[in-house]
This record gives structure tokens, C-alpha cells and sequence, in this order.
């Protein structure tokens, strides 16, 4: 469960105050245990497929076992980046090592990027020179990973609220119905002696990492821009915040990711009437939590006696 509290700060004697609304969550589940069984199960599921492929001469067990190495690296950088989002902040990281996360993500879209080169080339030779593989060779080791694929989704059920937990069992529930594909596309080789089943797979399987790549580095590098959160409207937080009682004017309005998992916002309250109290910014701080998921909330309280004589006036 979550929860909001929030700080009022001190007044400064000038024509505002400053007050804080920060809204936590509870210490997410520790899914180390989850990472270290997915990690160790995929690495030898992707030595076992990639031999498979290159001593039966399959592109899409050979796809399959890249799409899978690039799993083990986004599970490793989603571990270790999960690790570093629970230190305290300290010296100059002030928020911590939130931000490690969209670094993490960013950085496996890079990884996916060149595997899909490396396959694609790899593809296109064999079409050039198609040989057959092992139609029932296929069907099998892909079973496999139809197994380990699901166990590793199965380890990530239990918190789907994490949105880096969901994505991890996403991207492995993913890429078991990837191994079925290859399931399927063995099991035809074997009924027609269709060679060119087996690249074709291979570029449907590419298509489908090309797909997911592009999602990851656009989100990615929409949050390294510090870009609001795509299911956060601004309009709709601004007029949420003019709705409470003596707040005549909302301005300054910011909101970012902190990481992949937490939402930031800073706001000016223009209030003529009305001056802060503690309870009114648990409140706002609440209901921003509630609402729209923004767990760190600062509000800066304004009187409007001098609009516009402070540094962040240009969009009063």
C-alpha cells in the first residue's frame, strides 16, 4: 500500500512560502531471488538454443537464442539498476539513484539495437544461401524455451503495480509465444521441407524485438528528457490543483519521472486568501498520489501580493 504525507516548510519572510508534499511507497518486493533464477535459467537456455542453431543450421533458433541474450542483459541492467534505486540519497545524488532505472532502459534498447543488426545480416546471408535445418531439432529446443520463458514471466507475476516488474514479466511472457513461433515453424520444415520457412521465421521474430526496441528507446529517452509521464494530462493536474478552496491561480507547473517508476511534480499555488497549512498540504500531496500517481509533490505557496516579482514569474 502506499501512502502520502507531507512537510511544511519554513516561511521565508518574503511574499511566498514554500511547502513540501512528498508521497512514498512502501519498500517494493525485493525480486532479487526472481532476476538471479531468470538470469541463470535464460544464459543457459541461450547457449543451448544458439548451438542448436548453428549445428542445425536454423536462422530462427539463432534469432531466437539473440532475442533471449538480449533478455539476460535486460534483466541484468533492470537488477542492477533496481539495486541502486533503493540507496539513500547522499552528497550530490540527492534524489539517490532513482534515475538509474531509465538509464537501465535505455541502455537495453541500445543492446536489442545491435542484435538486431547482427541477426539481420546473419538472416539475409542465409537466405542468399538457404540449407535446411532440422525441422523436429527446431520444434524441440524452442519447447524449451517455451518452458524457461514462462517459468521466468511466472517469477514476476506476484507485483504487477511495479511497472518495471510488469515490463519484465511482459517481455517474458513475450518471448515465450516468440519460441512457439519457432515451435511451429520446425514443426513445418519437418511436414513440407520448406527451407525458407526457417529465415522467414527469423524475420517475423526480428520484427517483433524491432517492435518492443523502439517502444523502449522512445520511452526511454522521453523520460531521460524528462518528459511528464504519458498517462499524466497537464492541463487536467492544473485544473485539479485550481479546484481546491483559495487557490485563485496554479503556475510553474513541472512534472518528470524520476525513474521508471516514480513521478515527480513541482507547482506554484497562488493563494490571496488562504495561507498554507500542513493539513491542506497532505491533502493536495494525497490527492495527487491518488489521481494521477505523482509520488514526490512540491507545492510553493503564494500570497499574489507581488506577481511576478520572483524569478519563475515569465508565465504568470
Amino acid at each position: 500500500m502506499a501512502h502520502a504525507h507531507a512537510h511544511n516548510h519554513h516561511d521565508h519572510g518574503h511574499a511566498y512560502g514554500h511547502g513540501h508534499g512528498h508521497g512514498h511507497h512502501h519498500a517494493p518486493a525485493d525480486f532479487g531471488r526472481a532476476f538471479l533464477i531468470g538470469i541463470v535459467l535464460n544464459t543457459g537456455f541461450v547457449l543451448l538454443e544458439a548451438s542448436a542453431g548453428l549445428i542445425y543450421g536454423s536462422m530462427a533458433l539463432i534469432a531466437d537464442a539473440g532475442h533471449n541474450l538480449s533478455d539476460v542483459l535486460a534483466l541484468a541492467l533492470a537488477w542492477i539498476a533496481s539495486i541502486a534505486a533503493r540507496q539513500p540519497a547522499s552528497g550530490r545524488f540527492t534524489y539517490g539513484y532513482k534515475s538509474s532505472t531509465i538509464l537501465a532502459a535505455l541502455a537495453n534498447a541500445l543492446l536489442l539495437a545491435v542484435a538486431i543488426g547482427a541477426i539481420l545480416f546473419e538472416t539475409l546471408h542465409r537466405m542468399a544461401n538457404p540449407t535446411e535445418p532440422q525441422g523436429l531439432t527446431m520444434a524441440a529446443v524452442a519447447g524449451v524455451g517455451i518452458a524457461i520463458n514462462g517459468f521466468t514471466a511466472w517469477l514476476f507475476m506476484k507485483d504487477q503495480g511495479d511497472l518495471n516488474i510488469r515490463g519484465a514479466y511482459l517481455h517474458m511472457a513475450a518471448d515465450a509465444l516468440v519460441s512457439l513461433g519457432v515451435v511451429l515453424a520446425g514443426l513445418a520444415i519437418f511436414a513440407t521441407g520448406w527451407a525458407w520457412v526457417d529465415p522467414a521465421v527469423s524475420l517475423v521474430i526480428l520484427a517483433v524485438i524491432a517492435w518492443g526496441t523502439w517502444g523502449l528507446a522512445r520511452d526511454s529517452v522521453a523520460m531521460g528528457l524528462l518528459a511528464a509521464p504519458a498517462g499524466i494530462a497537464l492541463d487536467e493536474v492544473k485544473r485539479h490543483l485550481a479546484s481546491f478552496e483559495g487557490v485563485a491561480a496554479v503556475h510553474d507547473l513541472h512534472v518528470w519521472p524520476m525513474s521508471t517508476t516514480e513521478v515527480a511534480l513541482t507547482a506554484h499555488l497562488v493563494m490571496p486568501g488562504r495561507p498554507a497549512s500542513d493539513s491542506f498540504l497532505r491533502e493536495v500531496a494525497a490527492s495527487l498520489e491518488a489521481r494521477f500517481g505523482v509520488h514526490h509533490a512540491t507545492l510553493q505557496i503564494e500570497t499574489g501580493e507581488a506577481p511576478c516579482a520572483h524569478p519563475c514569474g515569465a508565465d504568470c
